[in-house]
């Protein structure tokens, strides 16, 4: 089972008021409904939202929907099921705001009178168009996938509306409303009350967080260590050079230490290479007094290169 199937089912668990299954119902009927003269029709993939919608068109209208099982062969073998409503059909579209007297109503921000009503509506709409990503086998991604572009940009603003950062995107023949926010995403699966995948949700998205900091702080450690080895290689050369013409006594003790223990220790940082003088001759230097000493080793090569001009 996918995660956005285990999403979806746990939020056919959830008990809901008279009022949040009109809008749930509405969204479910109005974005995946085939309705026809003689009634309408849904096709789910999952059991437990044929049970949802069948449950909540009986107990809000005293309606019994038909419903089919069939065996799906296209691709993989899985059962669809197909809720057939017959009855009272048209007092259902009007009850529901999706039709009047033979016409469709477009989707209008007065039917959703209060936030109950809007998370409902859009959890309708998760339900049969709905699909989020699995955090742990890719990117963080949510999305709802319409026929129109009038039905997105109304639920893009519906969206907006309760704060989620959502964009439109043309893909195919469908038009897209979708979320790349962990922290949004997240958001909104709470808002669905789906607990146990929300926890699931979180476990992962701390793993990865966790992991990337991990991985950066390495690559920051990787990067330092490269640039202490090759500070270290041209300062080694310096040293040599003035071994080489003969300048050594021309540096006062301290230094001619630095330069000692510069040679055994050629790929310590300043840090490193000053802790390790401070342990074995007692001569307590800081980085910078380090940095210092390199300084006047390098001013000195200098001046003798300058000098042979």
């Amino acid at each position: 089972m996918t995660y956005s199937l285990k999403v979806k089912e746990e939020i056919c668990s959830r008990q809901m008021s008279r009022v949040e299954i009109f809008s749930e119902l509405s969204a479910i009927i109005r974005y995946d409904a085939t309705i026809k003269e003689d009634g309408i029709s849904l096709t789910f993939e999952s059991a437990a939202i044929a049970r949802r919608v069948y449950k909540d068109i009986k107990s809000t209208f005293n309606i019994s929907a038909h419903i089919t099982v069939r065996d799906q062969k296209r691709f993989r073998s899985k059962q669809v099921y197909l809720l057939d409503i017959k009855e009272h059909a048209k007092m259902i579209l009007e009850r529901l705001n999706i039709m009047h007297d033979g016409h469709f109503l477009e989707m209008n921000r007065a039917y959703l009178e209060d936030p109950e009503e809007m998370i409902a509506f859009v959890q309708g709409a998760f339900l049969v168009s709905g699909s989020i990503n699995d955090p742990s086998t890719g990117g963080y991604h949510l999305e709802f996938v319409f026929n129109t572009l009038e039905d997105a940009n109304f639920f893009n603003d519906l969206l907006h509306e309760m704060k989620f950062d959502t964009k439109v995107l043309k893909r195919n023949e469908k038009h897209m409303v979708y979320l790349k926010s962990a922290e949004e995403i997240s958001d909104m699966i709470r808002m669905f009350q789906a607990t146990n995948s929300l926890f699931y949700f979180e476990d992962v998205r701390i793993y990865r967080d966790h992991k990337n900091m991990v991985n950066r702080l390495n690559n920051c450690e990787i990067a330092n260590q490269e640039k202490s080895m090759q500070a270290g290689i041209k300062q080694i050369q310096d040293i040599e050079y003035l071994k080489t013409h003969d300048l050594i006594d021309l540096l006062d003790e301290k230094t001619k230490i630095i330069m000692e223990y510069r040679l055994k220790y050629p790929e310590s940082s300043y840090q490193e290479l000053a802790n390790i003088i401070g342990m074995e001759t007692g001569y307590i230097i800081g980085k910078s007094g380090i940095n210092h000493h390199f300084i006047k080793i390098k001013k000195l090569k200098e001046q003798h290169e300058n000098a042979k001009k």
